[in-house]
């Protein structure tokens, strides 16, 4: 290090340097400068739990400055063994310095003892993550469902989560079902009563046979835990902790379809119906028409091709159009696909469209089924134009775009001719004239703003009754949420308060809350029935259990809030 910053360092400083696996540690990284551009390790071994948190502290004692500078951060091992946590580095007067490398050894997970003061709570007995696969074994091609659910106890709330492994489907064709909301439901899981919410729905179709895999998805919740101990207010506290769970790996056995199939057989597997649409047959030559191979019903409809159409020399073929009209949801894809060709004919005469042969494996009776569809005659006379005959020996016409065909375009705009310009226009005055005229507008309104701006106190008070009208309606959208209702409520409730009594939340205790009330000559009753709804709030919250009517509660607080709206006088 440089003469010149022999007094400057960079020092990092752990809380232990030997740790369970199911431990945390602390390390800080204390400077006596005030640098730039700190950048941390990569804290490679390690996962971040918290941080980084920052604090700064300066002093003068006999005429001498002290100033100090500190990152903290939590760290959670990942894996065992003797672990190395390399040097951070910060700027300071053009200078680089680095703190020292620390080494830290991790062992075997230890059972912890547990706090007097806390719960008996399992995390691994309240959180589970599983996925439910509709069929474990279905044949090539039949669609099954998995949907992902976390199971999560009423002692537990559960604050945030982070997707750790993300599922993959190899040998599947896949699709995501949209979950416009998160909804917590009740529920049982291995025959206890339960909350549950479903994270994620995916359809899939095997592609292989044999025993395919499923790869889990693993997420990281944080959970806020109850315990024994209370607050100066009587309130339960809440203990925050991280849980990992996963789904785990799943193995779908699929069965082959039969060797049976009929040569036509390309893939189809569901219950489906195949036919042939024409929109005339009745034709002048050169005159087009179409004709469209259609298949529709539940099946695998993305994934097999539609039997190519075969016509005869004399009728000249475009490529088809491909159209789908296919939904996916939990039952599998349902609708229709369709090639549509355009067919214009060539020559005089009468003509037979072959028939099409469409098979598919129907899932119900387990077999093939074969669909032919009826022979098309087309019946051409000769049109206007000049056709060239074509004999029964010439090849196919070669296929052509279909940009030959277009429609005339029914609507016309006309513009007149003699327009008036524009400078003697009554658009140009408008136009000169009207920026002069709201100039008292925007003075106006510019004096509004900041006479708004300056009450502060005004300010502060529209904030709150805006927050107590959003936390309200929230608590309305939440009602199959008891938990989430509640929280909703009680924020809605307290932001009321605040907002009409002028008081901030460290004024919020109950006996403070009567004597203000009682000042504001609210009624006894009205009190009675605020302090009612703030009790069944704390019950709904940490309670195992809740006997709270949710929709009578919202009913009275709405009717809690507009009467206190009326009694409440102004101090």
């Amino acid at each position: 290090m440089n003469l010149l910053f022999a007094q400057a360092q960079l020092e990092a400083k752990v809380s232990k340097t030997s740790l369970p696996f199911n431990d945390k540690l602390r390390i800080d990284f204390e400077m006596n400068f005030d640098g730039d551009h700190f950048e941390a390790p990569n804290f490679e071994g390690f996962k971040v739990y918290s941080g980084p948190s920052q604090t700064v502290s300066q002093s003068w004692i006999n005429g001498k400055g002290s100033f100090k500078k500190i990152y903290s951060y939590i760290l959670a091992p990942t894996r065992k063994g003797k672990i190395t946590i390399k040097s951070a580095s910060v700027d300071y007067n053009g200078q680089t310095f680095k703190s020292n490398p620390i080494t830290i050894e991790v062992t075997n997970e230890v059972e912890r003892p547990r706090d007097p003061n806390d719960f008996q709570i399992d995390l691994n007995d309240e959180l589970q993550l599983v996925a439910e696969v509709s069929n474990t074994s279905p044949y090539l091609n039949q669609p099954i469902t998995v949907v992902y659910k976390l199971y999560f106890g009423y002692n537990i709330q559960i604050e945030n989560w982070r997707e750790l492994d993300k599922p993959k489907y190899p040998n599947f064709w896949s699709q995501h079902i949209d979950i416009k909301q998160l909804q917590a439901e009740e529920g049982t899981y291995q025959g206890k009563r339960t909350r549950y919410v479903v994270l994620r729905k995916t359809i899939l179709y095997p592609q292989k046979d044999g025993s395919l895999e499923i790869e889990p998805l693993t997420l990281e919740f944080d959970v806020l835990v109850p315990t024994n101990k209370r607050d100066f207010w009587g309130r339960v506290l809440l203990e925050r902790d991280t849980k990992k769970v996963t789904t785990g790996k799943r193995n779908i056995s699929v069965k082959s379809l039969p060797n049976s199939a009929p040569i036509e057989f390309d893939g189809a597997v569901g219950n489906l119906q195949f036919l042939t649409e024409i929109t005339k047959k009745d034709v002048q030559t050169g005159e087009s028409l179409e004709l469209i191979v259609k298949a529709k019903g539940n099946g695998n409809l993305k994934l097999f091709k539609l039997p190519k159409l075969k016509v005869p020399n004399a009728i000249e073929m475009y490529d088809p159009v491909f159209q789908e009209k296919v939904e996916t949801t939990l039952q599998g894809m349902q609708g229709e696909i369709l090639d549509r060709y355009t067919l214009v004919p060539t020559s005089s005469g009468n003509f037979v469209i072959q028939p099409l042969t469409f098979v598919y494996f129907d899932l119900a009776s387990k077999s093939y089924k074969t669909i032919t569809s009826q022979p098309i005659e087309i019946k051409v006379t000769q049109g206007s134009g000049t056709i060239a005959a074509v004999s029964n020996n010439q090849s196919k016409q070669p296929v052509v775009t279909s940009e030959q065909f277009r429609f005339i375009h029914t609507a016309t705009k006309l513009t007149p001719t003699n327009q008036p310009e524009f400078i003697d226009s009554w658009k140009f005055y408008s136009a000169l004239v009207g920026p002069f005229l709201l100039i008292p507008l925007f003075l106006f309104i510019r004096k509004r703003k900041e006479n708004l701006a300056a009450d502060v106190v005004g300010n502060r008070r529209r904030e709150k009754e805006r927050l107590a009208k959003k936390y309200l309606s929230e608590a309305q959208k939440s009602m199959q949420n008891t938990s989430m209702f509640y929280e909703a409520l009680e924020r809605s409730l307290h932001n009321f308060l605040k907002a009409k009594l002028k008081v901030e939340t460290t004024d919020l205790s109950k006996a403070n809350l009567e004597l203000l009330l009682q000042e504001r000559q609210v009624l006894a009753e009205t009190q009675q029935s605020f302090f009612q709804l703030m009790q069944n709030c704390e019950m709904a919250r940490y309670a195992s259990f809740s006997n709270n009517d949710v929709a009578n509660d919202y009913q009275q607080a709405v009717q809690c809030i507009s009467n206190m709206e009326k009694q409440i006088k102004s101090s």
